[in-house]
C-alpha cells in the first residue's frame, strides 16, 4: 500500500458523510400514502421547476462565458493569421534574397578567368 493512502483516507475520512448527502437525490421519496399522493405530486413538480430555473441560470452563465471564449479564440485566431502572414512575408523576401545571392556568386564565378 503506498505511503500516501493512509494519510489521504485519514483526512477524507470526516468528510465521508458531507460526500454521500450531497450525492443522494434531491428530490422528495415517492414513499407517500395514496391520500398525500396530491401534495406529494404537487411538491415534486415545484422542485423539479425550481431545479430548472437553476439549470436555465447556470446555461445562461454557460452561454456568457462560452461566448467570451469564442471571442477571445478568434482574437487571437486574427493575431495568429497577422503573424503567420508576418513570417510568410518574410520568408518570401529572405528566399528572393537568397535566389539573388545565389544568382550573383554564380556570375561572379563564371567571369573569373
Amino acid at each position: 500500500m503506498p505511503a500516501w493512502l493512509i494519510p489521504t483516507l485519514k483526512a477524507i475520512a470526516p468528510h465521508i458523510g458531507t460526500i454521500i448527502s450531497a450525492a443522494k437525490p434531491v428530490f422528495t421519496k415517492k414513499d407517500a400514502a395514496p391520500n398525500e399522493q396530491s401534495q406529494l405530486l404537487q411538491q415534486q413538480v415545484a422542485e423539479l421547476q425550481a431545479a430548472v430555473a437553476g439549470n436555465a441560470a447556470h446555461i445562461h452563465e454557460l452561454a456568457a462565458q462560452m461566448q467570451r471564449t469564442v471571442a477571445a479564440l478568434e482574437q487571437g485566431a486574427l493575431v495568429a493569421e497577422q503573424k503567420l502572414n508576418r513570417a510568410l512575408t518574410f520568408c518570401i523576401a529572405s528566399g528572393a534574397l537568397s535566389l539573388l545571392a545565389v544568382g550573383m556568386g554564380t556570375m561572379a564565378l563564371l567571369q573569373t578567368p
